[in-house]
């Protein structure tokens, strides 16, 4: 059974801020490294700053890694890679000092303690985070630990363990831009920022419950007798207890931990308003999108029915000129058969004419040739 001590409590206290660029470039790390072997974990270096109080990880590097997944004891790291490459980038920014190491998890292993030692080399408590690149529920993607001395109760000899301390994503100004423009590029327009609100409220909302359910899967462990009593743990749910307020009892009343909560009832009341003005707008605003939507709609199907009514009456009208093209060029055979006939029947008058004509020629002739015999 552990012992509280003031370092660990010192560790235990301290805040860890870590930047999205860690993330992305521990995702990065993992994608490429996933092509060769998509059961291996990914081991890196953490660069930033360590006051004592508040630790702020702002910058990390990938470095060669192998091990045995039959056996955890095997394992190798490149601490010549990581010295020469710590060099570099002294030389780039000297602020940012290596501050201890990530993997990509999802949880601690056994040869995790060995490898902190090893960087204990370069920091003396160095800082293990680990970044699960593949989260299957909402939270923060991040678990940050300290080594620290085991003391038992039994009188036997200390061992090395991990001491869990909060973590947070903070991202600074030229990172929080540079983030806005990506998510501005991967944002769906057709969402409004009202349900992109209450998106991430939901998450938020969800990361809160997981963060309940394994409080209360510890609580009930402690009180098993599974797990030992951490009076630090203990205290700091005591104090979350204690800032919530009382909103069950109205009016006056005591609070979740003792302290007086008058006005509490107002306070319901108030949440309560204005969680009933919230739940109307997206009541009304859901409304008002179905109603354009719907107005949308029915604009666009009599558009349609005008567009193909336009094309029958066109069509109509088609048929129509073809039918009177067809009436003129009948009419038009007509005309020309009838001055066919009538050139026929001139052709035959001018036969009769000529036939007449040569009767005429031969008569007189023949009255010429009668009166020359009679002369």
């Amino acid at each position: 059974m552990p012992t509280t001590t003031a370092d660990t409590l010192s560790l235990v206290t301290r805040t860890v801020s870590v930047a999205p660029l860690v993330l992305l470039s521990a995702v990065d790390h993992f994608n490429r490294a996933e092509i060769k072997d998509p059961h291996r974990r990914v081991v890196g270096v953490l660069l930033g700053q360590n006051d004592g109080k508040n630790v702020r990880v702002s910058n990390s590097f990938a470095v060669p890694f192998e091990e045995d997944l039959r056996d955890p004891s095997v394992w190798f790291l490149d601490h010549n890679y990581v010295e020469s490459m710590n060099d570099m980038f002294k030389k780039v920014n000297a602020r940012e000092k290596l501050i201890g190491w990530y993997h990509s998890g999802p949880k601690l292993r056994a040869s995790d303690l060995e490898i902190n030692e090893l960087f204990k080399r370069y920091s003396p408590n160095p800082l293990l985070v680990i970044i699960d690149v593949q989260p299957k529920e909402a939270g923060v993607p991040t678990d940050a630990y300290f080594a620290v001395e085991e003391i038992k109760d039994d009188g036997t000899t200390t061992s090395k363990t991990f001491v869990h301390t909060p973590s947070t994503i903070e991202a600074e100004e030229a990172e929080e831009i540079g983030v806005e423009h990506l998510l501005r590029d991967i944002r769906d327009v057709a969402v409004g920022t009202l349900s992109t609100r209450i998106t991430n409220q939901l998450q938020s909302l969800q990361g809160l419950h997981l963060r309940l359910r394994d409080i209360g899967k510890y609580l009930e462990k402690v009180l098993a007798g599974q797990l030992p009593v951490n009076h630090a743990i203990l205290g700091n749910l005591q104090d979350v207890f204690n800032l919530l307020p009382n909103l069950s009892t109205p009016g006056a009343g005591s609070g979740a931990g003792g302290v007086g909560s008058e006005g509490s009832g107002e306070l319901s009341h108030a949440m309560s308003i204005k969680t009933n003005d919230q739940l109307m707008a997206i009541y009304l605003s859901s409304l008002i999108r179905a109603i354009t939507a719907f107005h949308d709609l029915i604009e666009n199907k009599i558009q349609n029915r005008q567009q193909q009514e336009e094309k029958e009456k066109g069509k109509e009208e088609e048929k129509e000129k073809e039918k009177e093209n067809e009436k003129e060029n009948e009419k038009e055979k007509e005309k020309e058969k009838e001055k066919e006939k009538e050139k026929e029947k001139e052709k035959v008058k001018d036969d009769k004419d000529k036939k007449e004509g040569d009767k005429e020629e031969k008569d007189e002739e023949k009255t010429k040739e009668k009166d020359s015999k009679n002369k």
